[in-house]
């Protein structure tokens, strides 16, 4: 099949209340675009009727391609087998709830076609988020900045767009615990961001609640970072360098004065400090560890249970290498 000029990769998670008008204007844009294109809907186990919708797109549009997962991977595998799946010469990947929009996918290939190999947008304000969510947003991102030894954009989502050298690349990364945005910057190539101002969601509630914003922080920092292991040594020594004080302290009372130290109370705070100390950096390291335990398990990232659009030698497999995606 001749490949297209343009892959527009979107994961989707019960969001049958807006793949109707996302269609409409991915489809609008496309084709104001003069170029050739393709739409890459990826199923994340929804249980609603978005796998229904996606089905009859399809069914209607030649340029739909929907690959629909065996069970809830999570988003960024979506977008990751997008990726692996998408034929295009530029990539874009975009959420679905239409607060990204998709009029800029034309800004980003003319940058792409001044020759850079990524172009990330950069949310200049959000609108309809909450005041804490915003703080969060803006904190974790500057944290990520200081903390990692890749320069990841602040403000910046998974909205963005890839040349083919790039997916190429992104495609050599087995890692299960997958924080997408920074494998992005990771790779280097020439990168370069628009801004925009991040609308309402279109319908339906986030799929990102405090929760998942946590484990998905959570992922970003250990996964490129080792600050926090570092900062695990640096609590044991403080700790050890108290303790060691204080037992100084109690030995000089002890032969130089008449004065001893009388009940409970310091001898409890002192347990409860060191214990506080231990159980934090029993709980890093077990981040770490248990990372590694994913990753030699070599599962597959996911599993497709139905390509729709895919040529039959394509379905369920990740070319170059079949590592990831498995087609039942």
């Amino acid at each position: 099949m001749e490949r297209p000029c343009l892959s527009v990769v979107v994961p989707i998670f019960n969001e049958e209340q807006v793949i109707a008008a996302l269609y409409r204007r991915l489809t609008s844009t496309s084709e104001g675009l003069g170029a050739t294109y393709e739409l890459v809907f990826v199923n994340d186990g929804s249980t609603d009727r978005s796998m229904v919708l996606l089905t009859e797109l399809a069914a209607a549009d030649r340029r739909v391609r929907v690959l629909n997962f065996s069970r809830n991977f999570g988003h960024q595998v979506a977008i990751t087998a997008g990726m692996d799946h998408a034929r295009g010469e530029a990539v874009v990947v975009i959420d679905a709830d239409l607060q990204d929009p998709p009029e800029l996918i034309g800004l980003m290939l003319e940058k792409w076609r001044e020759g850079y190999d990524v172009v990330y947008a950069v949310r200049e304000r959000r609108e309809g988020d909450t005041l804490f969510k915003r703080a969060t947003a803006a904190f974790f991102y500057r944290l990520l900045k200081r903390i990692t030894h890749v320069e990841i954009p602040v403000d910046t989502g998974d909205f963005r767009l890839m040349s083919r050298r790039a997916i190429e690349a992104m495609k050599l990364f087995n890692e299960r615990n997958r924080f997408v945005r920074g494998l992005v910057s990771w790779i280097g190539f020439r990168q370069t961001g628009i801004t925009f101002s991040r609308s309402e969601r279109f319908a339906g509630e986030t799929k990102y609640p405090l929760r998942k914003m946590i484990r998905f922080a959570l992922d970003g920092i250990v996964s490129f970072s080792f600050i926090p292991l570092q900062l695990a040594t640096f609590f044991g020594f403080i700790a050890s360098a108290m303790s060691f004080l204080g037992i100084l302290w109690v030995v000089y009372l002890r032969l130089f004065t008449q004065e001893t130290i009388t009940g409970w109370a310091s001898m409890m705070v002192i347990m409860l400090f060191l214990g506080g100390v231990q159980l934090l950096t029993l709980g890093i390291v077990g981040e770490y560890i248990g990372r590694i335990s994913d990753e030699v398990k070599r599962r597959p990232l996911y599993l497709i249970q139905d390509a729709l659009g895919f040529d039959s030698r394509e379905d369920g497999a990740r070319p170059p290498a079949p590592r990831k995606s498995s087609h039942m």
